[in-house]
């Protein structure tokens, strides 16, 4: 122990030796202590000299980042397809060699299912309540018997929403028309707004949720124009049409003749049509008439009433041009993203009325 001590004095210097002399038992304790301090100083550097310096963690073999690529979804593009003979009523017995399809206006490679849809239909109803809208309850109280005909299948199924500045859902997927009927003759009015953009996208959200077999339908009854969406934009609801199978079957009231008139007049429009982009062109549609461009977008279907009679029929008609549709698929030959633009014809002129999807929103996978 007197050596220990001799050796940290020479260390430290002699007042921590010497500091508070007194006892044996006094020192012998301060010299344990010096003892224990000079074996921690000698053993520090030595340890400090035998770790090598810290690495950077390996990463796990297969987690390297690959090199940037993209990649393209392969998902073919449904494209049901309406042939409606001249005097009414639908043109049957089509086969894949009697259509044309084309993509931005290059032909495609299509596949046609010859049978008439027989899939399951999940609907969604959605109901204008805002605004002026509370004039067409009568009419729309009427519907509840109508929905048997989307309804024909066991398995098919819909479901109610109501809209004013915002959409609520009124009653879930249902197969009874009976649950739905007592909605609607219950409707109360809403405030004064008919946000029909937030809503379709609502409903296309809720209709994306059935199982992939269904055809999946949304019956839009409302006026023309949207009327304090604040959630979806233009542009956002094309790109969500033109990426789902949703058929937009669109009822309007308050029809605008004159503007219709307008629009179908060569007024110079046609001539310069092909300098704006199908994207701008659909957005500048949009604020004229949604639930019309929503419908064309889709490929489905757009049509106005005044009397009681006339929505009745619309609807039946719409029932029927439902499941009365060509079921046709392909994949795009040029999968470049963004929208592009559809165009269906057959190869005779059987002077019938073909509607079919006028756009689809092609996207790269992780975009």
């Amino acid at each position: 122990m007197v050596e220990a001590c001799a050796i940290a004095g020479q260390i430290w210097p002699n007042r921590f030796i010497q500091a508070g002399a007194g006892s044996r038992a006094s020192r012998d304790s301060r010299c344990l202590l010096l003892m224990l301090l000079l074996l921690l100083a000698l053993f520090q550097p030595v340890r400090a000299q035998q770790l090598p310096p810290p690495e950077p963690p390996k990463a796990l073999p297969g987690s390297e980042e690959p090199a940037a690529t993209v990649r393209v979804t392969t998902n073919e593009v449904l494209v049901p397809t309406l042939v409606e003979k001249k005097g009414g009523g639908i043109l049957y017995g089509l086969k894949q060699s009697d259509f044309v399809l084309e993509d931005d206006g290059v032909p495609q490679k299509i596949r046609v299912q010859e049978e008439m849809d027989t899939t399951p239909v999940a609907l969604v109803i959605a109901v204008e309540q805002g605004g002026v809208s509370a004039l067409e309850f009568g009419k729309v109280a009427k519907l509840g018997p109508l929905l048997d005909l989307f309804l024909s299948d066991q398995r098919s199924q819909a479901a109610l929403m109501g809209f004013d500045s915002k959409p609520h859902l009124l009653c879930d997927y249902t197969h009874s028309s009976e649950d739905m009927n007592e909605t609607l003759e219950d409707l109360r009015p809403g405030d004064g707004g008919a946000a029909i953009l937030d809503t379709i996208s609502s409903a296309v959200d809720l209709l994306e949720a059935q199982p992939k077999e269904f055809r999946r339908v949304l019956l839009l009854i409302s006026e023309e124009r949207d009327h304090g969406s604040k959630h979806t934009k233009p542009v956002e609801l094309i790109r969500k049409i033109g990426r789902s199978n949703v058929l937009v079957l669109s009822v309007s009231f308050s029809p605008s003749r004159a503007e219709f008139l307008h629009d179908a007049k060569d007024s110079g429009d046609n001539r310069t049509m092909n300098m704006i982009s199908p994207l701008v062109m659909a957005v500048n549609a949009f604020k004229k008439n949604v639930a019309k461009e929503i419908a064309d977008e889709s490929g489905g279907e757009y049509t106005t009433f005044t009397g009681d009679k006339r929505f009745e029929q619309r609807v039946v008609d719409a029932a029927s041009h439902v499941r009365n549709r060509y079921l046709i698929s392909f994949s795009p030959s040029d999968p470049s993203p963004g929208l592009h633009t559809i165009g269906v014809r057959t190869t005779q002129d059987y002077g019938a009325r073909i509607v079919a999807r006028a756009n689809y929103w092609f996207q790269a996978e992780g975009q």
